[in-house]
């Protein structure tokens, strides 16, 4: 893949300041692009821009704010002069909310859970949508979804309200890149297994879960992911190389959703 493929592209990152979407906003620069970087955690956005250099600017705020991604993209093209494409990145487990077993979920980890995966991706698509409609040169749009949307794991990771959002991102997507298409607005879901990030602690840390994961994401010797492993797939949605793809779900799960997993 040529350095070049992202050249003068302008990425808007939104969760971009740790784990997967800083992984991916350093590809996307590595790759040519200037990116602006959105996080929630002040602390990690200082870092974030010392280690994306002179062509990333990183904001910190909060995804599910409605102001949030506007101001990003308004931003992007302000400061690098146009806006191509946004990967959402930004949610997590709300599992500390009261996520869990449907007997057991309460209604704030519900609606913790769906305002972290669901609403703040709503948010970022529409200003993108928005932006993009105006601009009238098209754009990609790139949404993290989980394999946990569509492929159940009930021993070790049973958080229904998650599950429930990160399917609800797919049925998103599809309808919107549907709708878009006509407009030359591209939207697709990037799907990872569990994958090393500061929001699996709970089960990298696990030795069970590791034992189990060996055989449920047998690909490369059997293990958790890589933040590195999606940004491939990442640069490809972002750039020319997609430009006849739309509204499509492509797992990065090292064969998560095609093995059984052994306990």
């Amino acid at each position: 893949m040529s350095n070049q493929t992202l050249e003068d592209k302008k990425i808007v990152v939104i969760g971009g300041t740790t784990g997967l979407g800083l992984s991916a906003a350093q590809t996307f620069v590595n790759h040519g692009a200037k990116v602006i970087v959105v996080g929630r955690n002040t602390d990690s956005a200082a870092i974030a821009k010392k280690l994306l250099g002179k062509n990333a600017e990183v904001l910190a705020a909060d995804a599910a704010n409605a102001e949030t991604a506007v101001k990003a993209i308004d931003y992007c093209i302000k400061e690098w002069g146009g806006f191509d494409g946004l990967y959402h990145v930004a949610g997590g487990s709300g599992r500390k909310f009261g996520d869990g077993p449907l007997h057991e979920l309460t209604l704030d980890g519900w609606n913790k859970t769906m305002e972290l995966n669901l609403t703040s991706m709503m948010l970022s698509n529409q200003a993108a949508i928005k932006k993009f409609l105006q601009l009238g040169n098209g754009g990609s749009i790139l949404n993290m979804g989980s394999v946990l949307g569509y492929s159940p794991s009930p021993e070790y990771f049973t958080t229904h309200a998650y599950a429930a959002a990160k399917s609800a991102i797919i049925g998103f997507s599809k309808s919107i890149a549907s709708y878009y298409a006509k407009n030359n607005i591209r939207v697709n879901v990037i799907a990872p297994g569990l994958v090393e990030t500061p929001m699996a602690q709970r089960a990298a840390g696990d030795e069970k879960i590791q034992a189990y994961i060996q055989t449920k994401q047998p690909l490369d010797g059997g293990r958790i992911g890589d933040a590195a492993d999606l940004d491939g797939l990442a640069v490809y949605f972002m750039s020319g190389l997609s430009k006849f793809t739309t509204g499509q779900v492509i797992a990065v799960d090292g064969g998560w959703s095609v093995s059984e997993g052994q306990f």
